[in-house]
């Protein structure tokens, strides 16, 4: 009869350590690596321990730089025959650290803007000159499939941005060709990707400035029109604007730009909290894909940081069920322990 009871405490000791060992795998997993190699080429150059010399085309564009790159910039007065300190207009001040982290670090500026640009002072027509959009280089070229551009302005041209406002909305409008870096499809910490992408949309919705130059309309209150938001300040932190108010249409581009009106934005919850979240389609997929790939299917659902109600993972209820189940196996190891002294 002793045996028959003390045979079921070690089978649930050893079930106890199996998953305190699931557990402790799950912590201790390597972070993910999807995006290590392109990470590493995105390093700013003063990480690297390397001076801008050394990238293409600067010493091409140092020229710019001199001026471009600071608060103020110096110039002869010939008229006046005396050296004059001008301030830099903010809008036109390129960082060249940022300039050398950005996806086009390798061009001469004057591959996209005028060679007329090397005459100061700068001749005025110039300022009408074309501004190049993304299909322009990229269109059509094999080299830049995997990025589908196509795809991406196919979503844009049918955004509220591209119908409501024509050409006076283009790619550089969000993305300044002069610092934009691929951020989604590189970085691992998921916050950060969020940070980078709302700053995106908040540089016009809440500079009034940015926002005058496509309408005359009053800026809308942020804060006060997603005060329906629970958590918002929460939420905020923790999902990109698209989420809710972009469509997906490919699920090979990472990012959608199809931004929908306002009144077709996603107030139900449980599009996202659910067991067929749409950020596991959007912000997480990648993440989550990986993961998948990596540690199996079931872990890849079970600890994507996507919420899912009655799903997602807690770390302090992980931490709590593990103090139980420590508990637990304490307690059991004593009783076996004083079971047998007694015998």
């Amino acid at each position: 009869m002793r045996e028959i009871y003390i045979r079921p405490s070690w089978l649930v000791i050893v079930l106890i350590l199996l998953t305190i060992i699931i557990f402790a795998l799950d912590f201790s997993a390597d972070p993910l690596t999807y995006g290590d190699a392109r990470q590493k080429s995105l390093i700013a150059p003063e990480e690297q321990n390397t001076d801008l010399s050394q990238f293409p085309n600067s010493d091409a564009n140092q020229q710019c730089f001199q001026c471009h790159g600071q608060s103020k910039y110096t110039y002869e007065n010939t008229e006046q025959g005396r050296m004059v300190n001008q301030q830099m207009y903010s809008e036109l001040i390129i960082s060249p650290n940022d300039y050398y982290l950005s996806n086009h670090r390798s061009f001469k500026c004057t591959d996209c803007h005028s060679e007329e640009y090397e005459n100061f002072p700068h001749a005025g027509i110039l300022r009408m000159e074309y501004k190049y959009a993304c299909l322009d280089c990229h269109e059509g070229d094999e080299s830049y499939a995997q990025y589908h551009f196509e795809e991406i302005d196919a979503e844009f041209q049918a955004s509220v941005h591209s119908e409501k406002h024509s050409d006076d909305f283009t790619c550089w409008m969000c993305h300044n060709p002069h610092t934009y870096k691929i951020n989604a499809r590189t970085n691992e910490n998921i916050r950060e990707t969020i940070i980078y992408d709302n700053t995106i949309c908040l540089d016009c919705h809440s500079d009034f400035r940015r926002f005058q130059l496509l309408t005359d309309r009053e800026r809308p209150n942020l804060i006060k029109s997603h005060d329906w938001l629970p958590n918002q300040e929460l939420h905020i932190a923790s999902v990109r604007c698209i989420e809710c108010h972009a469509e997906q249409l490919s699920d090979s581009a990472l990012v959608a730009h199809k931004v929908l009106p306002k009144s077709m934005a996603v107030r139900n919850c449980k599009e996202c909290h659910s067991t067929r979240p749409e950020l596991l389609a959007s912000l997480y997929k990648y993440e989550a894909s990986e993961v998948r790939v990596k540690d199996g299917f079931f872990r890849g659902i079970t600890t994507s940081d996507s919420v899912v109600i009655g799903a997602s993972r807690n770390q302090t209820l992980n931490i709590i069920s593990l103090i139980i189940i420590a508990g637990v196996v304490a307690g059991i190891a004593i009783h076996s322990v004083l079971r047998i002294i007694k015998k």
